[in-house]
């Protein structure tokens, strides 16, 4: 129930699923194994499947660091989105990408939940899109160090909160990896 006029469509954004992202990340191995399976889900169902990757001063371009996880190779059609900011609606082509597609529901995965993810997601739902976040395919890094909660307690509170979020016109929801519906 999008509020994005003539805009039936999915998509699966997998965020930021770059090597020295999700390096260390928690349960890396699982999760990239979960969006590895949404993502050939994705493809069967002809939903399109869109990559974003984060670039700074540390992600450079073309380093390794910067490549997306050897587990997922992006088809050749399958659009990718460069992006600077935690939000990958902010000062990229994700919208007009999206737009193109007939998109108005996005399914969240990716990396790092209590940054880019929780960005991402609360920018499509503002810019009018119904909103589905993978419960269990989204994953960060241990920042307890700077006086975060343990990495597990992060997800747990970002599903959670999600989980309840409203606004007129479109949806938000937590589903895990396999309860999600592309149609």
């Amino acid at each position: 129930m999008t509020t994005l006029t003539d805009r039936p469509r999915t998509a699966l954004l997998v965020v930021d699923v770059q090597n020295d992202v999700v390096g260390e990340a928690y349960e890396r191995d699982a999760v990239v194994a979960r969006i590895r399976t949404l993502v050939e889900r994705a493809r069967t169902a002809d939903v399109p499947v869109v990559w974003v990757q984060h670039r700074d001063d540390e992600l450079v371009p073309g380093t390794d660091g910067w490549k997306i996880v050897p587990e997922l190779v992006p088809g050749a059609d399958e659009p990718r989105v460069g992006k600077e900011y935690g939000d990958a609606f902010e000062g990229t082509d994700l919208e007009s990408v999206l737009a193109a597609r007939g998109v108005g529901r996005v399914i969240v995965t990716g990396a790092e939940t209590d940054a880019c993810i929780r960005s991402t997601i609360h920018g499509a739902f503002t810019r009018g899109y119904d909103t589905t976040l993978v419960s269990d395919a989204h994953t960060a890094g241990d920042k307890s160090a700077w006086g975060a909660p343990p990495v597990d307690q992060v997800i747990a509170h970002t599903n959670l909160y999600w989980s309840f979020q409203g606004a007129p016109g479109r949806t938000a929801q937590v589903v895990a990896a396999d309860e999600v519906a592309f149609d």
